[in-house]
């Protein structure tokens, strides 16, 4: 099969921030039950079937994610470029796809999207396009 096919995967964490350049509300310290969801593209392969293992995407996302940021304070959080100084949901979205690119390279997949919910109607979205 040559054509591509995207997966997509969708996780949730639990964690807490402010946001100091905020005139709103946002600028105390307050938390969200995340959800993330990550698409990668790829091309079948022929041994396996699948594009990526779920379970294997599961877990590189959940070591290399999640976990640095579940049941956190993100303005903490001092690795792997995270944008502490100002955790928004935008700039989250950014480092978790700067992030995945780095862990995903050996994998012969490419992120199609990261879409990052901060509450039930409000999302952040980075597109491949």
């Amino acid at each position: 099969m040559s054509e591509s096919i995207e997966i997509i995967k969708a996780f949730t964490f639990d964690a807490a921030h402010y946001l100091p350049y905020h005139e709103g509300k946002c600028q105390h310290l307050h938390g969200h039950t995340y959800k993330l969801e990550i698409g990668v593209l790829g091309r079948v392969r022929p041994d396996t079937g699948m594009v990526l293992d779920f379970s294997d995407f599961k877990g590189i996302v959940d070591e290399n994610i999640v976990q640095p940021m579940d049941h956190r304070l993100l303005n903490d959080i001092q690795n792997h470029d995270f944008p502490a100084s100002n955790p928004t949901a935008e700039n989250m979205v950014v480092w978790i796809r700067n992030r995945l690119r780095e862990v995903l390279k050996d994998k012969s997949v490419t992120i199609s999207f990261v879409r990052l919910w901060e509450t039930p109607t409000s999302y952040a979205l980075w597109r491949a396009y």
